[in-house]
């Protein structure tokens, strides 16, 4: 690619002639500096919002727009050229007649092949250039980085905004809109919120399941999905899903396997400290927004319980707890495993019902050395769980 096209690309992602557009500040831990010694990659669902916080570090860092360059990856203009090759041409024509530290902004960057090879050669000779990237999909960064930038990188995960993000730009709303409307940026501005979030919805599964993991039957992952978005707070069981689908148990694992990478779902475990007792229950699985979930599933009426519960487990992801569930006959909604011990966790849009105090008594039979149980409602939400990652 001639060096003036490349420029041309750039300029159009990146800020020398422009102003940052202004944006929602996301709540994500960075590091205290960009270094050559280290990338920063930032990985999360598709349109959750990664290129707006790639644009909020020129601030964050207080670095100089001019040096700092942005390309997408997904544009068009660079089909065929999606090489090493292509980012030596990109650092090569950037770095010509400038002074000071270099800073590379690379989105979607798993759609250049080999280069996390590339990077590694890079920061394996640290010069001048920081590299931050962004990639919507686990596994495929997971497995790069982990055979070729062992300890040379620094993952940050986001994930669409928060309730408190949310209510940044909407004061005057409340947590039963944010509930429905979910929290994918563009889309919830937007007059046509479901339309975007069943477009997203496509686009998550097609380009970022399907295409890459060459699946054949996009119809049956998208009804194993549907499934599991209509499941939410139920324990999943791979056998029905795949009598359900037409499929073996084996492939619907694979499938949703797939899901968990793409940040499209996100897993629950059983709780024991058994590691079999583990593998043989079956886990929970929630959606990565509950907006998406309310877009996707067969209408019927509003369901604030199970949204709220999709919200409390992805705020307790978001604040890095990856946490279980534990069921004897009453279902204990949440473990957590922090410093100070293990703690159950209630979720509940109203007043603690019943069956929560009945399962928290049996679980506390089970594990009396158990810390003080969390009921989580929308009084003390988010600030609760904020607690128990401490």
């Amino acid at each position: 690619m001639i060096s003036s096209q490349l420029l041309e690309i750039a300029a159009y992602w990146s800020f020398w002639e422009r102003p940052v557009t202004r944006s929602v500040t996301r709540a994500v831990k960075l590091p205290a500096q960009l270094d050559s010694k280290t990338a920063l990659v930032i990985q999360g669902v598709r349109r959750c919002g990664k290129s707006t916080l790639l644009t909020q570090l020129i601030q964050h860092y207080r670095l100089t727009k001019a040096n700092c360059l942005f390309m997408n990856f997904e544009d068009p203009r660079l089909v065929g050229s999606l090489t090493p090759d292509l980012l030596d041409q990109i650092v090569e024509t950037f770095s010509e007649g400038r002074s000071g530290d270099l800073y590379f902004f690379f989105d979607e960057i798993q759609n250049v092949e080999n280069w996390e090879l590339w990077v590694n050669k890079r920061i394996e000779r640290p010069g001048r250039e920081r590299f931050v990237v962004t990639g919507s999909n686990a596994r495929l960064l997971s497995r790069e980085l982990g055979t070729s930038l062992t300890g040379r990188y620094r993952i940050v995960e986001l994930y669409p905004f928060s309730f408190d993000e949310y209510m940044t730009s909407f004061s005057d709303h409340n947590l039963q809109d944010y509930l429905v409307s979910g929290g994918f940026p563009a889309a919830v501005t937007s007059p046509d919120r479901d339309e975007i979030l069943r477009q997203y919805f496509n686009d998550i599964v097609e380009r970022d399941i399907v295409a890459r993991a060459g699946i054949a039957n996009g119809r049956a992952l998208k009804q194993i999905v549907k499934m599991l978005f209509e499941s939410v707070g139920t324990e999943c069981s791979f056998r029905k899903l795949a009598g359900a689908a037409g499929l073996s148990a084996d492939t619907v694992a694979t499938y949703i396997g797939y899901c968990e990478d793409a940040y499209l779902v996100g897993q629950c475990p059983f709780f024991s400290f058994s590691e079999r007792q583990r593998i043989r229950r079956n886990s929970k699985f929630y959606p990565v927004d509950s907006g998406l979930r309310r877009a996707i599933v067969t209408k019927t009426g509003l369901d604030i319980e199970k949204d709220f519960e999709v919200n409390v487990y992805l705020t307790m992801r978001r604040h890095g707890i990856s946490p279980s569930y534990w069921k004897g006959k009453g279902e204990v909604d949440f473990i957590v495993q922090n410093r100070k011990g293990i703690i159950p966790v209630q979720v509940t849009f109203e007043e603690l019902k019943p069956r929560h105090t009945t399962a928290l008594e049996e679980f506390y039979r089970e594990f009396p050395q158990a810390l003080e149980e969390v009921v989580c409602t929308p009084d003390n939400f988010p600030r609760a769980i904020e607690e128990l990652a401490d």
